[in-house]
């Protein structure tokens, strides 16, 4: 997601370096970079000609110190590359922005919400991830089938309503105006407190479900008109969204698919062009997957910083804290098994799409753009190994040795060789904690955190104590300190003493 328009960020990033100072010329070239990406993304043109003409109106003369003082009066760094990222971050929020993922009740009575989009956009979906956001929150939902020329849109409807153990409304043969307004009275029977209408679409708009819609508007009152919108249809969802949101009018906007090969041009252009706010993104199948919108985090991830507070998130949403909290105690002191490897893979498969957790890593954005791929199947490789094993070998893989190997490689259908390609990234992974759990500071060192952070104190924002430690780090090349099971050894030392036992080896051939 957003690789079109992220390559004109980096590479507008990338022409800063070297500079003091923001000359008119370097960032006109600058903005030519971001301007060919925006416009390959599908960004309205009018959106993008206006978002540019700020970032040059703001960048165009500003002479860069390189000390600043944050609003703490602690020193930061910056050059004239982090200061031009910080006018693109700040417009691009403002160009989303402002964020208002709020949905409204009603004063008294049932709270009603009306789902309307094109056929094809994720509509029913989308609802039905409502409805589950709103039993989260303690409400009582029920799920409107208001798309009646669509049997199997009822079915799917119907499909997820008993997943999420939501009543389903429907009435054959009653049109939808007449449908909606009825199941007013039937939610007041089952003590519901919210309503949800998923409407019909079509493959294009058109007078009639136009007229529909608006019907339906009329005679229920809606609290909420939100609109469902594809964000793989580039420029084609904003013209879609203008014409919603002057027939029936709208009080947000849902871009789905954005876990795909969206461009992203959509949630650039649709909030200035309409005026209705983004509300949430759908970011994947699974019905927990809708996240409230956040303008900076999208931003941050345009830019190549990832988005930490949303993976955060996401975080929360499939692990106990508690728990999280002793493992990460225990792995940071070198107490890492396979077992808490497992742990840690099928808590990556609840989050979701392995590609969408990585872009919201600061420091694999360079990877992504260089076009690492990630895949999922990978950590289904993984689980099956691991679980191949025996206990024992789980909490000790020093004691998998060539038969053992074997074993394994035959249980679970994979190759010796991968045995051993998981054993070799387990140490490395393993050491990395205790290096971590060493060196506090050293997350700091990564790419894109530091940037981060520089960005986050520019923004006069409160993460200092997260990065209070950068100058305690110590360089990376140092040996590992001996921490629990994990013992300092030095490399040189043991490649001679392979060497040594490979001679001794040969010698006795010999004899």
């Amino acid at each position: 997601m957003l690789d079109t328009i992220a390559k004109g960020f980096r590479a507008a990033k990338n022409r800063m370096q070297g500079f003091r100072e923001l000359d008119e010329a370097t960032v006109e070239e600058a903005v030519k970079d971001i301007r060919a990406s925006l416009l390959e993304a599908d960004v309205e043109f009018g959106v993008a000609n206006r978002f540019l003409g700020r970032v040059r109106d703001k960048a165009v003369g500003e002479i860069v110190k390189l000390a600043a003082t944050d609003a703490k009066g602690k020193k930061v760094q910056v050059t004239p590359e982090q200061h031009f990222i910080k006018i693109c971050h700040d417009e691009l929020e403002g160009l989303m922005g402002p964020v208002d993922t709020s949905i409204k009740r009603a004063k008294m009575g049932i709270s009603k919400l009306m789902l309307i989009g094109l056929q094809g956009s994720g509509k029913t979906t989308t609802i039905a991830k409502l409805a589950r956001k709103l039993q989260k929150e303690g409400h009582k939902p029920m799920l409107v089938a208001a798309d009646v020329y669509r049997p199997a849109a009822i079915e799917q409807l119907q499909t997820l309503g008993k997943k999420l153990n939501v009543p389903v409304y429907t009435a054959p043969g009653v049109m939808p105006p007449d449908l909606c307004l009825r199941s007013l009275d039937e939610a007041r029977r089952q003590k519901c407190d919210f309503l949800l209408f998923d409407t019909a679409g079509r493959l294009a708009i058109d007078e009639q479900l136009m007229t529909e819609l608006v019907e339906i508007k009329q005679r229920t009152s809606p609290d909420n008109v939100f609109l469902v919108i594809d964000a793989m249809m580039g420029q084609d969802a904003v013209q879609t969204a203008k014409r919603f949101h002057e027939t029936v009018g709208l009080d947000g906007v849902i871009l789905t698919k954005l876990d795909g090969d969206a461009r992203g041009g959509a949630a650039l252009s649709v909030k200035e062009v309409t005026g209705a706010p983004i509300k949430f993104l759908g970011m994947g199948e699974s019905l927990d997957k809708l996240e409230e919108f956040r303008p900076e985090g999208l931003a941050s991830r345009i830019l190549g910083m990832g988005d930490i507070v949303s993976l955060m998130k996401d975080f929360e949403g499939v692990v106990d804290e508690k728990k999280a909290e002793e493992d990460a105690k225990k792995m940071l002191k070198g107490e890492f098994t396979l077992v808490h490897f497992l742990d840690q893979i099928k808590t990556l498969k609840k989050m979701g799409s392995l590609r969408d957790v990585m872009e919201k890593l600061p420091f694999f954005a360079d990877a992504m753009a260089d076009g690492a791929k990630f895949d999922d199947r990978e950590l289904v490789k993984i689980e099956a190994i691991i679980q191949s094993m025996t206990p024992k070998e789980r909490d000790h893989p020093e004691l998998i040795d060539k038969k053992r190997a074997e074993r394994i490689a035959k249980g679970c259908g994979k190759k010796v060789q991968d045995i051993a390609d998981l054993l070799q990234r387990y140490k490395v992974m393993r050491e990395m904690m205790v290096r971590i759990g060493s060196t506090p500071g050293l997350l700091s060192k990564l790419p894109g955190f530091n940037q981060l952070g520089k960005l986050a104190q520019m923004k006069n924002m409160d993460v200092g104590e997260f990065f209070d430690e950068l100058e305690a780090a110590p360089d990376r090349n140092a040996p590992l300190a001996k921490k629990g099971p994990a013992k300092q050894f030095d490399r040189k030392k043991r490649k001679e003493k392979n060497r040594q036992a490979a001679q001794s080896r040969k010698k006795n051939r010999k004899r």
